[in-house]
Order: C-alpha cells, then structure tokens, then sequence
C-alpha cells in the first residue's frame, strides 16, 4: 500500500478529518531541497496533505554540510506561528531545529497558548536535532535543558541513535536491545512515545522500535518495523523526512504503529530511488516521490 493510497481515518484529537489535512512544520530551511521545511513539505505532500512551514533559522547548506545559521528574532518567529494558527486549522506538527533557549520558549508559548487545558489538539511529532552526523553536538547545555523541558509536549519524538544517547544520559547503543532500554528512560521520563530509528546500528536489516511509555507501571509492547538497508549515500534529510512523515499519516488518521509500518515502506523506496536525482556532490537527498513517479 503507497501513502496515496493509504486509507484516510476518523482523527484522533478532533473526532472528524479532513479531506486533506492541514500540516505545520516549525523548523529551519536548507536551500538545496533535502532537509529542513522543505523535505518536510515535500514528505507532507508524498503522504497526500497539505504543508505549511514556519521558519526557525535560515541555513546555508548543500549536501557537502552547513556553511552558516541565520536565527531571526524570537518576536519574529512567534509572528509566523501566531499567522497560521490564526487563519489556519492546524491537523498536526512536526518540529525539527529549534537550536536556541529563545527558539524552545517562544515554540513552547505558542503551543501552551494554543492546546493547554483543551481535550483536543493536533499530534505533535519532535524530531530533536541536537547532533550532526559527524558527531558534533548542535546545542549547548542550557538548550539541550530547554529542549528536554519541552519533550513532554510531544506526543511522538524520533531521535537518531547518538541523539537518543544524549537524552538518556548514555553512550549511543551498539544493539537494538540497548536502543530499546534507552528510549523506555526517555519515554518514561517525558511521557512521550519514542521512535528508536536503528539507522546507526551494525549492517543487516533496519530495524525503528517504537517505544511507549509505561502507565501506572504497564508499558504496550514495543512495535518494531523492519526494512532491508539500502546502500546509498543519498541520505540527506531522512529524518526530517520521517518525522514530517509520520506527522502526516496520524493527521489522517492512522494509529501510531500503522503510521510507523507505512512510513518505513515509503522510506525504503526513498532511498532506493535516490539515484535518479542529480542534487549534489556530497550526501545527497531522498526521492521524496518515488511511489508517485515511478
């Protein structure tokens, strides 16, 4: 089943869906098309709804890596947010780079200002973006603070392995076993679901367990969604792209684990299809449409 043909739900924070829902991704830009908002619009578009972006920093990037960060004014960023919520009913969030205390506050208080106290809201998928795939940690200790303060507000994040580390506390996973262990403390300790994506892991099969936290000393069973692992550089942008994606399938309806199974299929076709762009001459993007244009 390709995301397009993917069946449209009774959504679980309004009691009704639209034909076409309403998706808000609040994260930072990449000028060359494969990370940030602009693989977030296109994963909303791939999984049929409709995006919208407020953005957080302006990244000069290309897929050799980031060259320099631009953050506009905090006042400027609440004005983008306040925007869209005004005039726009909003069927899910996907938040990727924050990078700053000011940034996390003033996403923070926009949202409480938004949801606290109602029955009802959207689903709000983190993608914490705290370190680079060299390794580099992207936040310093008062943001990386800031951006654990704001993890309850989630209800769904998807940390990379080295990511996953730095918010329990560890050293990154060598197992799935001990990615496992990790996110059942993150999910435990923010009342958060955790997407335990095992793209880092040793060769063979990648496999994302999705992690819920445990209520009242009961946890679900973990939910794993395997996939064979592709050989390709193009890897650009992937968890933007996950996330952004997931977001959109619980938007239309979809529970958690149906939402995980479908994005890891689309994915895998991603990746595979990634050689027939000419972006780059560095780790180039995904084929967002691969099951659209084949």
């Amino acid at each position: 089943m390709t995301p397009a043909d993917a069946p449209t739900r009774t959504a679980p924070h309004t009691g009704s869906v639209r034909e076409i829902p309403n998706l808000l991704s609040v994260a930072g830009t990449d000028p060359t098309g494969g990370a940030g908002i602009h693989a977030d619009l296109k994963s909303f578009a791939a999984h049929r709804t409709y995006g919208m972006a407020a953005v957080t920093a302006l990244v000069a990037q290309n897929t050799g890596g980031v060259r320099a960060i631009h953050v506009p004014e905090a006042e400027f960023l609440a004005a983008q947010l306040a925007s869209v919520t005004d005039d726009v009913a909003v069927d899910g969030v996907k938040i990727g780079m924050l990078g700053t205390v000011e940034v996390i506050e003033t996403v923070a208080a926009w949202w409480d200002g938004l949801w606290t106290g109602r029955a009802e809201r959207p689903a709000l998928v983190l993608d914490p973006v705290m370190v680079a795939t060299s390794g580099d940690r992207l936040l310093d200790a008062e943001a990386e603070s800031a951006l654990l303060a704001f993890l309850s507000r989630a209800d769904l994040i998807t940390p990379n392995v080295p990511e996953l580390a730095l918010l329990a506390g560890r050293e990154p996973a060598g197992d799935a076993e001990t990615l496992i262990a990790q996110a059942r403390v993150v999910a435990d300790a923010h009342s958060v679901l955790v997407l335990a994506k095992g793209g880092h892991l040793a060769a063979g099969d990648v496999v994302d367990i999705l992690v819920h936290p445990a209520v009242d000393g009961v946890r679900p069973p973990e939910h794993r969604a395997a996939g064979p692992r592709v050989e390709t550089t193009s890897t650009h942008g992937t968890g933007c792209s996950v996330s952004a994606a997931l977001a959109a399938l619980r938007a239309r309806g979809l529970s958690w684990e149906e939402a995980v199974d479908e994005v890891k299929v689309w994915m895998t076709e991603a990746l595979r299809d990634a050689e027939r762009l000419d972006v780059g001459v560095g780790h180039g993007p995904i084929q967002h449409f691969a099951q659209l244009w084949r």
